[in-house]
Order: structure tokens, then sequence, then C-alpha cells
């Protein structure tokens, strides 16, 4: 008899973390301090269990109760295109109810859950179409702190730290509100000079800018980046406006990526490919509604010979590289002078992602999406189920 989806649970828990957000969402190290996490089980017949770990703010118990639940419960859970389609579908008129990110953990858990029961990594049923991938140091957004993330300098001196350490690509995230000043394209153009003066032509280097440039900055800045030999200029204007950014790509010799946060999941990237609004496609396990969607976009940019490049971090976007090789590396971050990001929190034995000498990650062994979870601290630790 097939096993259906029995439970759907999520269990909120304390733990500790070094980081913290400001007031415009950007994150920042932090002294260590309890935060509430929380994690989404699905559990079907057989007693398999797909677990990631989830936003609670986005997995409340009313949309457990009012949209994740009815579609899932009964349901065969290797059937993950019909399920994702029916959640995806109940989408309109949840008035933002049932977000992406929402329905990009559902997903992330069936595609555990399938790689639980099957003894697979989710990489390999993907297609496993390599072992391993490099590495891109992301920075965090720069700051005001003393030795942090303060000066043009300080992005310079980082920099070498983090191709000591093994890494041939580096991303940088500059200066935003709530920073005084920001933003600022001169600023952003000393930053990435003095990052290039400092580690050489032979490392590749990217620039993720402000988000709300008006469309003549962009372009200043974008043009100061190709004399600096950059990779890629990644959302340096509202991205709504898909016509700005078709005039940008359109003078810039540099790759312009996108889309990061666009609504429309891989519908609207394809919007951007016809539109010729981008160079290099973006896509997402948070960006865009989970697994599913997300290998729809890459083979989407393969049919019109783009890279697709996977934004963000965790197992879920891991193993989502392992399903193609149009995209050529993994964002490893957020990084900073002041925070260890290889520190192992309480809740996991081990991190899914640590990279070798050479700044490569080889792609997790362990069933499902990989993650080494340490169930018994977490269940000690939990303050709310539903």
């Amino acid at each position: 008899m097939t096993a259906v989806i029995e439970r759907v649970e999520v269990s909120v828990f304390t733990t500790v973390a070094r980081t913290a957000v400001d007031s415009h969402g950007h994150r920042h190290p932090a002294a260590a301090h309890e935060v509430r996490e929380a994690m989404l089980t699905v559990t079907d017949t057989d007693g398999a269990s797909g677990r990631v770990l989830v936003q609670p703010d986005h997995l409340r118990p009313h949309v457990l109760d009012k949209y994740v639940r009815p579609a899932l419960l009964g349901q065969d859970p290797l059937e993950r295109e019909r399920l994702w389609t029916s959640l995806a579908r109940k989408q309109r008129g949840a008035h933002g109810g049932l977000t992406d990110r929402a329905l990009g953990f559902v997903d992330l858990a069936l595609w555990d859950l399938a790689g639980q029961r099957l003894g697979l990594p989710v990489w390999k049923l993907l297609g496993g179409a390599r072992r391993e991938i490099p590495a891109y140091a992301s920075t965090m957004c720069g700051d005001q702190t003393p030795g942090g993330l303060a000066t043009p300098a300080d992005f310079a001196a980082f920099a070498v730290q983090l191709v000591d350490q093994g890494y041939r690509a580096i991303k940088l995230h500059t200066w935003m509100p709530p920073v005084a000043g920001a933003p600022s394209v001169e600023l952003d153009i000393a930053a990435c000079t003095a990052v290039r003066d400092a580690v050489g032509p032979h490392v590749e280097l990217m620039l993720d800018a402000n988000h709300w440039y008006s469309r003549t900055e962009a372009l200043k800045l974008g043009r100061a980046l190709q004399e600096l030999d950059y990779y890629w200029f990644e959302e340096p204007m509202e991205e709504a406006s898909i016509s700005s950014y078709r005039w940008l790509a359109d003078q810039l010799d540099i790759p312009v990526i996108g889309p990061e946060t666009s609504w429309g999941k891989n519908f609207t990237r394809a919007e951007w490919i016809t539109s010729g609004a981008c160079d290099i496609l973006r896509t997402g396990t948070t960006d865009v509604g989970g697994i599913t969607p997300a290998v729809r976009t890459l083979h989407l940019a393969e049919a019109f010979n783009l890279d697709c490049e996977v934004h963000g971090n965790g197992s879920g976007n891991l193993a989502l590289l392992g399903a193609t090789t149009n995209g050529r590396w993994y964002e490893r971050g957020l990084l900073h002078p002041h925070f260890d990001f290889d520190e192992v929190p309480p809740h996991l034995h081990s991190i899914v992602d640590t990279i070798d000498h050479n700044g490569v990650v080889r792609f997790p062994d362990r069933p499902g999406l990989g993650d080494d979870f340490d169930l018994d601290y977490i269940k000690a630790h939990t303050v709310q189920r539903s």
C-alpha cells in the first residue's frame, strides 16, 4: 500500500545565534544571543520524515491549517509536482498568507522526505550533474564597525583573508540603509576598486548593489565595474522595472544578473530572458517557491544558453546545483571579519557546506537534503508546536 502524508508539523525551538538583522533587514555580526528557529516536518504513514528549517513567520498555524495541511494530508508525498501545483494555485486570493517562501519550505520538506525514503541525497535525485562546486564568498553588507566592513580598506583586507582561506571568487554587499550616507555610488566604486587592487586580476569579483539606485547611478556604477573587470553586476535597481534592466544591460558589457526578489516564480524569469533584461539568470529555492520551480528555471536558462546562478546558501540551494552545470558557483555566506561562518550552531551536528582549501564544496552523501540536525537538542528546546 502506498504511504501517504500523515502529519505536517512546525516546531519552534530556541537556539543560539551570533548575527542579527538591522532595521532594514540586513544581517550583521552580534554577540551570542538566544533566538527562535522553526522546523517543518512532513511525515508519511511509513514513518519517513522530511525536515527543513523554516522562518516561523512564513508558516504560522493559520497558514498550515488553511492551506498546507488540506493540500498535503492523505496524499502521496512523492507526487511533488502535483502537490506543488495544488499549493501554488491556492496562492490566488491568499492575500500574502501563503508566500512563495512558505511554498518553498513545503517543497523542500517533500524533497527531503523523498531522499529519506529512497536513501539518496536530493542532488542525485535531481540528476547528479556534478559532485562538487566552487563557492564564492558572499560578504555581509558594509557597516560602521571598527575593523569590520566600515571602509573600502576593510573590504580589501577581508578579501585577502577570504582568498587565503581558499575562495577564488568574492561577491561584495556594500553599504545600504540604515548606514549613514548609504547608498553611495562613489563609496561603492571605492570599495570595489580597493578589493580588486588587493586580490589582483585572477580572483573573480561581483557586486550586489543597493537595490534602489536610479538608472543613471546604476549605469555609472556598472561602467566602473567593467573597468575593474568584475564578473557580474547584481540588483542595482528596483527589479519590478524590467525595462530598466533591459536599458542597463544594453549599455554595459559586464553581465547583468537577475532577478532575485521579483515575484512570479519561473514565469517572471522567462520574461526577464525574453526581454533581454539579464545576461545571467537568477533563481533560488526560497526565491521562486522551492526546488520544483527552481529546476524549471535552470532548464529554462539552459535552453537560452544562459548561466543561471542560484541565490543564497543552505542545503536546498546546494542540492539544486547538483541538477545542473549551467551555474558556476555556490553562494557561501554571509561572511564578515567578526563572524565565524563555520561555527556549528547547537541545533546541528555539522554544517552542510564545508569548503576545502581550494574553496570547493562537495555535495553531501547523507540521504535527503543533507542537513545534519541534532534532533535531541531541537526536541529539548522546543517551545511551541503547531
